[in-house]
């Protein structure tokens, strides 16, 4: 009984964990790009929903631990871009066009592989310059509010040290104590605490397809789908990524009409499902992945409430806990954005295009923060004369990637797509 009951508490661990750490980002984004509270607590409860029903579906189908998430990077990026010529309409429409992309990848595969193509410096740098202005708000927090925001951020300091999984949802939970005292009694009782679903019609223009769709689109593989892709082949599956694509991006489809942004697969929460905490059996943990999308559907519920304590807390305190949220993806992406001199000053070029948060024909920073670092590799970067190595022929590909086709590795383990001469191992 207790080898059955754990990939199902691993499985709500996930789901508790990637709700509570960074549902605030959501928030923020999609309001920032000009979604109403009622819109706002819509997306959410969609993108849990779209998530869900997309990680249940992809862990039965394979029996794999495929964990979904939103795009936490892409509602950073919409908190960075602000809102759109033609206001949230617009927005939506662009949630539309990446989750169309999303779809395209998956089914063309060299286009997946494009993405995945970007020069990791270049694309760990638009990544940083994109979480940058979040990622500073708990230090104006502190100066802003210090009796507020200091808590918060001496619970995350504590559980960051001594329980690493729980630090953004403990800070969480201090900085909601924080609102009920301080806030007025009457914000939540006069707010919608049952979240609807309200649908917008979405609209198109140049600028908005240009500045947010696409590099939401980019920010979302490059940021959530490669590396999604890249723990499930460090812990020994050979996933599916063509699949994986096609399935979250027909959730995108579906949730964006509802204000949800972008459906991906998990990266930071992935390793919760797929490692050997999950379950010591690698071929039990997709009931982990499975759980936690149910889960996740049901954490739905909650975004009225969610959205409703977003709306009478102070701006910069729930910008600070995104914040916290996201200085593990900021280290991430910096660290793989100066690591390799060679392409240092073209990651540094992008990453202050970006962080400035200029918008030039109305398109944003990241757009043309890509387009200068990609333009100083093309100036100033050197080719190697020896051609790189071909990788193995029983090996994933080069980019780290599974290569599409069949996911079966042996005839004995079915579809479950998991090497015969390799177990998964704890990273």
């Amino acid at each position: 009984m207790a080898g059955r009951a754990q990939p199902v508490l691993a499985g709500a661990v996930t789901a508790l964990v990637g709700f509570a750490s960074s549902f605030t980002v959501v928030l923020a984004g999609l309001r920032a790009v000009g979604a109403s509270d009622a819109q706002a607590a819509s997306g959410l409860l969609a993108l849990c929903v779209a998530c869900g029903l997309a990680a249940a579906w992809l862990g039965w189908r394979h029996r794999l631990p495929m964990s979904v998430a939103w795009s936490t990077p892409g509602a950073a990026l919409l908190v960075a871009t602000g809102p759109p010529p033609g206001g949230w309409p617009v927005a939506v429409g662009a949630f539309l066009v990446s989750g169309l992309l999303i779809v395209a990848a998956g089914l063309f595969p060299p286009l997946g592989r494009a993405v995945a193509a970007i020069p990791k410096p270049v694309a760990g740098a638009m990544l940083a310059g994109v979480l940058l202005p979040l990622c500073t708000a708990p230090v104006r927090a502190l100066v802003e509010l210090p009796t507020v925001a200091g808590p918060v951020v001496v619970g995350w300091l504590l559980l960051h040290r001594f329980a690493r999984r729980w630090a953004v949802p403990g800070a969480l939970l201090v900085a909601v104590a924080a609102i009920a005292l301080t806030a007025p009694p009457a914000g939540l009782t006069s707010a919608a605490l049952i979240p609807s679903v309200t649908l917008t019609a979405p609209a198109w223009n140049a600028s908005a397809l240009v500045g947010l769709a696409l590099p939401l689109f980019l920010v979302t593989m490059a940021a959530q789908n490669v590396p999604g892709m890249a723990v499930l082949v460090g812990y020994g599956y050979r996933p599916p990524f063509g699949a994986a694509l096609r399935a979250t991006g027909l959730a995108s489809l579906l949730a964006a009409p509802a204000g949800g942004h972008a459906v991906n697969l998990a990266a930071i929460t992935a390793a919760l499902a797929a490692g050997p905490d999950a379950h010591p059996d690698p071929e039990r943990r997709w009931v982990a992945s499975v759980t936690a999308g149910i889960g996740l559907a049901l954490l739905g519920l909650g975004a009225g409430v969610a959205t409703a304590l977003v709306t009478i807390a102070p701006p910069i305190l729930i910008e600070a806990v995104a914040g916290l949220a996201l200085l593990g993806a900021l280290a991430t992406a910096l660290a793989a954005a100066v690591t390799e001199p060679a392409t240092r000053e073209a990651a540094v070029v992008t990453f202050v295009v970006t962080a400035s948060g200029v918008t030039l024909v109305g398109v944003g920073g990241a757009f043309w923060g890509l387009v200068a670092g990609c333009l100083m590799l093309l100036l100033f970067q050197r080719r190697s004369p020896a051609a790189p190595s071909p990788p193995p022929a029983d090996g994933p590909p080069a980019d780290g990637l599974p290569a599409d086709g069949p996911e079966r590795s042996t005839p004995d383990h079915g579809d479950r797509g998991i090497p015969a001469d390799r177990t998964p191992q704890h990273h």
